[in-house]
């Protein structure tokens, strides 16, 4: 009797230990978060978070027959600093899979292939670029220019009014006759029905003649040598090229850490809002983050005037971060797995990107 009493007792301790497993399996999920539009968009007012990566999350919850709870975070160190010491289940937003971050947690398939990228001003128009290169210094050496041409038009004018008809008018009347026979001296060489008949006024025509050669060489020289100027600082083909632009990114982020290996000095910002919000005042010219969060600011901002770069300088993945060794890596791939094959994953990409955004 005492040995069925025994066994019965045992029998309702491993149901009772079963139970609780069950019910604590069914324990919402707790990941933290931080605002990165379009993946986790945090509201100000406390509201539920949203974006691809936060409804993704809710996705696989819901697959596994668990709810998800999120807990927003000041930034992405504190943020994957929860995970480290295990206050959570786990992370989401637009975290980059890498080596150095694998070591104190671990890492779903990746939800999305991403890359580092540059924003960079729109390009201006045909227009725009002629009016960028009218400088302070352009527009002063046109005016001298034409006071010179109106200047040695007169003087000719002086030389060779008592010798041809051309200059035999009274001065108010010979300015513009005066300098259009100037302009055309020093650009077309002059006109040989009205090559010059008094000493002086060959002379002077001969220096002016001479001159001139010098004055056009200059000149546009100075025209071409903005218009490169202004075509090498609108290109980036290399990442190189960024070092003479003043260059903004996220401290502490992978794209910080890309351009320190490259030795690119840049202003690092605390958050990618920051440092949107000083691309757009001009407080800098260029900004290497995320390619699909600069995206989304660019197409969000109502008449924004960047642009990014369609190269991608470095590939990444994002991905799920959890506590290591965790429980959960399985079964959130499985899930993973299942949201591809049965279109959930494709809905959520168009709904946050657009229809025309294909994956590689």
């Amino acid at each position: 009797m005492k040995f069925l009493s025994m066994v019965a007792f045992a029998a309702l301790t491993v149901l009772g230990l079963a139970t609780s497993a069950l019910a604590q399996s069914k324990d919402p999920l707790v990941f933290s978060t931080v605002d990165r539009p379009p993946f986790a968009i945090l509201d100000p007012e406390g509201g539920a978070p949203t974006g691809f990566s936060i409804d993704l999350m809710r996705a696989i919850g819901d697959d596994l027959d668990r709810g998800v709870s999120f807990v927003p975070t000041d930034g992405f160190p504190k943020m994957l600093e929860s995970v480290i010491a295990r206050e959570v289940d786990g992370a989401i937003a637009n975290i980059s899979i890498t080596a150095a971050r694998e070591i104190s947690m671990d890492f779903s398939q990746p939800i999305f292939e991403s890359g580092i990228q540059i924003m960079m001003p729109a390009e201006v128009s045909s227009l725009g670029r002629v009016a960028g290169l009218l400088t302070r210094e352009i527009l002063t050496a046109i005016l001298i220019a034409l006071g010179m041409l109106f200047g040695g038009g007169m003087l000719m004018w002086m030389f060779e009014r008592r010798h041809q008809p051309y200059f035999d008018r009274p001065a108010k009347d010979a300015l513009f006759p005066s300098f259009w026979w100037a302009l055309n001296l020093v650009v077309n060489g002059g006109f040989e029905e009205r090559m010059p008949q008094s000493r002086p006024g060959r002379f002077f025509a001969v220096i002016l003649v001479i001159s001139s050669l010098f004055v056009v060489s200059v000149f546009v020289a100075t025209i071409t040598a903005a218009v490169t100027v202004e075509a090498l600082h609108d290109s980036v083909d290399s990442i190189n090229d960024l070092e003479s632009r003043t260059v903004g990114s996220v401290a502490g982020s992978t794209s910080a850490d890309f351009l320190d290996q490259r030795d690119i000095q840049f202003i690092g910002f605390s958050s990618p809002k920051e440092m949107l919000a000083a691309f757009d005042k001009g407080d800098i010219d260029s900004a290497v983050f995320d390619g699909p969060i600069l995206a989304y600011h660019v197409s969000h901002t109502p008449r924004s005037k960047a642009r990014v770069i369609e190269r991608v300088y470095r590939p990444e993945n994002y991905g799920i971060a959890l506590t290591s060794n965790s429980a959960m890596r399985e079964e959130i791939n499985q899930s993973l797995l299942k949201l591809r094959e049965d279109g959930t994953y494709d809905e959520l990409l168009e709904r946050w990107f657009g229809a025309s955004f294909s994956r590689n």
